[in-house]
């Protein structure tokens, strides 16, 4: 038995064409095939930064200096999108011990993030892509 399945190219461009990538230079996720950010809807959706520098290599310094760099490249993908912290309504951060290391997210909250604070999601996790991650930071942005 055959089963053909009707795809509408046009609706599905249609589709395409209200979501636009966005990216920084280098695109340190391209070989991923992950999109650093996608704007739809109104909003601004970047996707789980690390505490990576351009290069790729994990920072130095432990949970604290990674946390920053995390930041610092949402902060970077958020400024490609033409947006700012203050834009941002949601924040997912997912961390590697949370016991130990609450204290540095409240900290790195109160270095990047200002009133009204954003919605926020923080959630421990056994791992990430690569093994000396320490944390994850996601956005959600309004695209003004």
């Amino acid at each position: 038995m055959t089963v053909t399945t009707a795809h509408d190219d046009a609706a599905t461009d249609t589709v395409r064409a209200r979501i636009e990538r966005v990216a920084t230079t280098p695109d340190w996720y391209e070989p991923y095939r992950i999109s650093q950010a996608v704007r739809a809807g109104g909003l601004i959706f970047v996707s789980g930064q690390a505490g990576f520098d351009e290069g790729g290599g994990t920072v130095d310094g432990g949970f604290l200096a990674q946390g920053r760099q995390a930041f610092r490249n949402v902060e970077r993908v958020l400024a490609e999108a033409g947006a700012t912290f203050a834009d941002v309504v949601k924040v997912g951060i997912y961390v590697r011990n949370m016991a130990e290391n609450l204290d540095e997210v409240i900290r790195l909250r109160e270095e990047f993030l200002s009133l009204p604070y954003p919605a926020d999601t923080l959630v421990e996790v056994s791992s990430l892509a690569r093994p000396d991650w320490l944390i994850e930071v996601e956005v959600t942005a309004l695209d003004r």
